[in-house]
């Protein structure tokens, strides 16, 4: 399997939405995350709306769509998390940026996410952490630990 997967490989993270304004808001305002794209989707075709954010050269993007003919109620648990590594403290502006832009900061279901950074849940509920990690130590610790 590990031919299969390469690390150069592009990621879409897939959700549905009810709201594509306050979602690009959030993300792209709030966040700060590129618009890659947003597209009226055809609803006599079936087609959603859509909307693309992410960094503009990162080997990942968030997919949201949305239809008001055929609405999906997002479902996201409290454990259905977007953690972005910063690798240096979280900012308290880009924080009060988001809550500005429609993010809510809520507790962590796992508290080690509350030590280590700040949880924010967008207009839907999904939840973003902003870490002051990096990904190298998370991995780091596991082995140092044996977890």
């Amino acid at each position: 399997m590990a031919d299969v997967i390469e690390p150069q490989l592009d990621i879409r993270i897939a959700r549905p939405v009810l709201d594509l304004d306050a979602s690009e808001d959030f993300y792209v305002r709030g966040l700060g995350l590129d618009l890659l794209c947003r597209i009226a989707g055809r609803p006599e075709a079936g087609e959603r709306d859509l909307l693309m954010v992410g960094p503009a050269d990162g080997f990942w993007h968030l997919e949201l769509t949305a239809s008001s003919a055929d609405p999906v109620r997002p479902t996201p648990t409290p454990e259905d998390l977007l953690v972005v590594y910063l690798g240096r403290p979280v900012p308290e502006e880009a924080v009060a940026r988001a809550v500005r832009h429609g993010g809510t900061v809520v507790p962590s279901h796992n508290p080690y996410w509350d030590r280590c950074g700040v949880t924010l849940a967008d207009p839907d509920g999904y939840r973003v952490v902003l870490t002051d990690r990096t990904w190298r130590s998370v991995t780091s610790d596991r082995t140092a630990t044996g977890s």
